[in-house]
């Protein structure tokens, strides 16, 4: 219909933008993001009112599968007006006549409620239970579902909100799914595929480098500090992360992550500045490779850069840092930054996204080169892994206090090698490319929701919300 449309000259293009995502997906993203609508759906062949509410049958083909799906999605089906009864006998009726979805989700939803026990692993289920995980992701097909079949200007947006509530990220290969990163994806940056000449387009041109400060000439520097008053500054190390992963993760990491974020943003964009590579790591200088500077040597240039950002107009700093020991010399420097500048300054070592990080990873204390900084690594830069030489080696202390990962935890410090004789805290054997994939998916999207949230705000809107 787009191509009868724009054949006509009537610059009309019908898209969707749930085309990526199954219909258990769609019911999720409604539970989990939008309860109050939620609340509303009456998605039903015979809905009918009771005093001043529209409630559904409960007895046909739409009606189980809603029901069905929030059940399997562990959603109370009585909030939209399904009674116990009406639940269970949708529940018993859709073992024998099913339900009108794809193949694949009906048989990921049937797996999903005989696992839950909520249907009996008997003959009339048996055949439909296959699991299909890609069903619970964003599926990115060529033909059905691309990247550049939603418009530009939607799409990082809608993009961000899947991201946030689902699985991760597929893309259909022949007849296999394989884990793949959207927001990394270089067809992200196509422009939308019915779009005009006049209408915006995210390919990768000149202006596709404009958040790059370093990239930049000082003209397009002075236009840019006069667009956007945000900067995020990527500060890693260089040092051992075990047998199996390279010395410079911490600072390419943060790199990677600024970059990203800064790509995901909206228009202006916040600038990127160039990479502040070494760190605090004299705790890890045992093993050969590490190369560490002193907490004032990190703290000077970070201040230094700071003000200098400062005097081009930047209002508001937001140091990435890929390494956990840089933290207490980048709060000092923070803090310095904002008692001399007076500008907005902080630290993101992973605050935005670590209670989110937290169910992906099945290893406690899992601090250095373990199944988290191995998977991201799988997931973004897998040829420089060696999972041949990954071993967990996961530390176990006398007091739950000293356990790095618990809330009771006191911060200490340690050099690594009386911790661990092969640099690694936690399990890189637990890593997966799939799950980095996830991981990286959930720090971008809430550092860019961070990064969106202030880029509009004053410095006294920062320090006191205005109603």
């Amino acid at each position: 219909m787009t191509r009868y449309f724009l054949d006509k000259k009537y610059g009309i293009a019908l898209f969707s933008i749930l085309r990526p995502l199954s219909e258990l997906l769609v019911e999720k993203i409604l539970v989990e993001r939008y309860p109050e609508i939620q609340k509303l759906q009456t998605s039903c062949h015979a809905t009918h009112t009771e005093g001043d509410r529209v409630l559904p049958c409960g007895k046909c083909e739409k009606c189980r599968r809603v029901v069905a799906m929030l059940r399997a999605l562990g959603a109370d089906p009585g909030r939209i007006g399904y009674r116990p009864d009406q639940v269970e006998h949708c529940l018993r009726t859709i073992a024998s006549k099913g339900v009108h979805q794809e193949d694949a989700g009906e048989r990921q939803l049937m797996a999903m409620l005989v696992e839950q026990g909520l249907l009996p692993r008997d003959s009339e289920v048996t055949g439909r239970i296959t699991p299909h995980p890609e069903v619970l992701k964003i599926r990115i097909d060529p033909e059905r579902s691309p990247i550049d079949g939603i418009p530009v200007d939607l799409r990082r947006g809608l993009y961000q909100v899947f991201i946030e509530h689902t699985g991760g990220a597929v893309r259909r290969t022949g007849r296999t799914w394989l884990p793949t990163f959207p927001l990394d994806d270089p067809e992200f940056f196509n422009p939308y595929r019915f779009e005009t000449p006049s209408q915006p387009s995210l390919a990768r041109d000149a202006s596709a480098r404009e958040h790059l400060l370093g990239e930049l000439s000082w003209p397009e520097a002075e236009r840019r500090f006069r667009e956007v008053d945000v900067v995020l500054l990527p500060v890693g190390a260089i040092e051992q992360h075990g047998p199996h992963l390279t010395l410079d993760t911490d600072a390419f990491d943060a790199d990677y992550l600024a970059r990203r974020v800064a790509e995901a943003c909206s228009n202006p964009k916040p600038l990127v500045l160039p990479l502040v590579p070494y760190g605090v790591s004299y705790h890890h200088d045992d093993f050969p490779g590490t190369i560490s500077i002193s907490n004032e040597a990190l703290s000077k240039i970070v201040y230094d850069i700071g003000m200098s950002s400062a005097r081009h107009g930047v209002k508001k700093l937001i140091i990435v840092n890929g390494h956990g020991g840089n933290l207490p010399t980048l709060k000092y420097a923070a803090q310095m930054i904002n008692r001399d500048a007076n500008i907005f300054t902080c630290v993101d070592t992973g605050e935005s996204s670590d209670v989110d990080l937290d169910r992906f990873c099945e290893t406690e204390n899992d601090v250095h080169a373990g199944e988290i900084e191995t998977s991201t690594s799988l997931a973004i830069r897998p040829d420089l892994v060696d999972m041949s030489l990954a071993e967990a080696f996961v530390p176990q202390f006398s007091s739950r206090y000293l356990d790095f990962t618990t809330r009771r935890s006191v911060e200490w410090f340690a050099r690594t090698a009386r911790l661990s004789p092969n640099g690694v805290l936690g399990d890189p054997t637990r890593a997966t490319a799939e799950k980095g994939v996830q991981m990286w998916q959930v720090m971008i999207a809430n550092l860019v929701e961070f990064v969106e949230e202030i880029k509009g705000m004053t410095l006294d809107e920062i320090y006191e919300r205005r109603y």
